[in-house]
């Protein structure tokens, strides 16, 4: 831009050289020549240099624009995604709201199901029609062993769920070879509770002893032993309260209560507000080295039974119905001790178990309740007071995978007996032949094939001498096989 006004002033001072040479010497002119050359230089130089300057500001201001919109583009792109997020956010509450106004029986509520199948086939040598357990009063429960030849046993059906982050709960149902169908437990449990605390409301296995709270087809023989059945009704389940506490120690301990209704035998159903019996128990267990692990248990169970009745041949060989009023207290000492090499009990593990119980009753006994013609005498009522005891032992071994071989030991003594009618005169000790004097035992051999967790054959060998003067001879093959999932069962 600068160079025309350059070159006209070169072309004046060319013009004016003439008119001044006379005046001027040849060197004088050299020097302007001289001068106007670098100065023509110097120009040059500026006029390049503003020429890259104005080039640079020009790509600058360029980019800068570029810059300009891009940023203007990721700022409306940001715009965008914000505007997408808050439009989920705002779904995903709305969800959440529905999902919490869902009802329970939509697909967010998925229990656990699980089915028992449990198979029996028995040969028994007496009539099991005429069994009893000679010195005890018959029990509510299932006592006997069962029908002879193929029969159902008692499988189960198991639903289970956590109701939410406070609540757990359980319905079992069993089905019993009589095609009936009973509620064996349905309750619920506390998940949130801190400091080692639990509690379980509604129908459960009672924690008495350490046998009674494992359900049937976990048991390493086919039946319970004569202590639970003559204690326990073969197993107690009550409805009510229970309350567990874990301490915070290295050596587990557990102590807990229960509050029932008493329904059950040793109790009995009672028209009664409040509590009709109660359990207290307590659990002590550790590890000694890597490969044995212990338990010991303690209990005491209360209750209170009304018109508790059961069938007796009187001396006449009348049939007649007898009826208990009382209280029973019952205090269970338990133990267990298992076995694996290392803690790994996959080839092979050894279990000792043993329990003893000591009952005691006292209350009246009424003789012959519905005063049945050619009885002995008519319906009367005495004392009735009672001290008995009962204890089993048994020792499973698997020697290799799959594999078990079990032996157990059960004796019954029948204590002592006393009642007002006969010490009175009343009636005479023939009358009521199920308080003979007989202590009662049973060995049995057992061995398993377990093919997997889900499934058991069973074969076992028994020689029952419940009943006085009699030894019953029996086998049973049994089969058990798990469906769905399962929860893990007791230690």
């Amino acid at each position: 831009m600068m160079k025309p006004t350059l070159v006209a002033a070169a072309v004046a001072a060319a013009l004016l050289l003439p008119a001044a040479a006379s005046a001027v010497s040849d060197a004088e002119m050299s020097e302007l020549r001289e001068q106007v050359r670098q100065l023509r230089e110097q120009y040059e130089k500026r006029i390049e240099a503003l020429e890259q300057r104005l080039q640079q500001a020009e790509g600058t201001a360029h980019n800068a624009q570029g810059a300009a919109v891009k940023a203007e583009g990721a700022a409306a792109t940001a715009a965008e995604v914000a505007t997408k997020a808050e439009a989920q956010a705002v779904k995903a509450e709305s969800a959440a709201i529905q999902a919490n106004t869902r009802p329970a029986s939509e697909a967010a509520f998925n229990p656990g199901i699980s089915v028992i199948l449990n198979g029996v086939y028995a040969n028994l040598s007496q009539d099991p029609g005429r069994f009893q357990i000679t010195g005890f009063v018959p029990t509510l429960g299932d006592v006997s062993p069962g029908n002879r030849g193929f029969n159902l046993g008692e499988s189960e059906i198991a639903i289970s769920a956590n109701a939410d982050h406070y609540f757990r709960g359980t319905l079992i149902a069993s089905l019993q070879p009589n095609d009936s169908i009973g509620v064996e437990e349905a309750n619920i449990q506390s998940l949130g509770l801190s400091n080692g605390f639990t509690f379980k409301a509604g129908r459960f296995l009672s924690s008495v002893g350490y046998l009674n709270e494992i359900h049937a087809h976990a048991w390493d023989f086919t039946d319970a032993p004569l202590a639970n059945k003559v204690f326990l009704g073969n197993q107690l389940t009550d409805d009510g309260l229970q309350i567990k506490w874990v301490a915070p120690t290295d050596v587990f301990f557990e102590t807990g209560a229960e509050f029932g209704r008493g329904r059950a035998f040793p109790g009995s159903n009672r028209d009664k507000n409040g509590v009709g019996s109660s359990n207290l128990f307590a659990h002590l267990g550790g590890d000694i080295g890597a490969s044995t692990a212990w338990l010991v248990g303690l209990s005491r169970l209360a209750t209170t039974a009304q018109n508790r009745n059961y069938d007796d041949l009187d001396s006449t060989g009348t049939q007649v119905n007898n009826s208990f009023d009382g209280n029973s207290r019952l205090w269970a000492l338990d133990g267990l001790l298992k076995w694996a090499p290392n803690g790994n009990s996959t080839s092979s593990n050894f279990k000792l178990q043993g329990e003893y119980f000591r009952r005691n009753e006292d209350g009246n006994l009424t003789y012959n309740t519905g005063n049945a013609a050619g009885a002995a005498q008519g319906t009367q009522t005495g004392t009735l007071n009672s001290a008995q005891s009962g204890w089993y032992a048994q020792s499973v071994y698997q020697f290799m995978p799959m594999w078990r071989v079990a032996y157990r030991y059960d004796r019954l003594n029948s204590g002592t007996v006393k009642l007002g009618l006969v010490d009175s005169g009343a009636l005479r000790a023939s009358d009521f032949p199920i308080f003979a004097r007989n202590d009662a035992t049973r060995s049995t051999l057992m061995f398993d094939f377990s093919p997997s967790e889900f499934s058991r054959l069973r074969l076992q060998f028994a020689s029952d001498k419940s009943r006085l003067g009699e030894t019953d001879n029996q086998v049973f093959l049994q089969y058990i096989v798990s469906l769905g999932a399962h929860g893990a069962h007791k230690f």
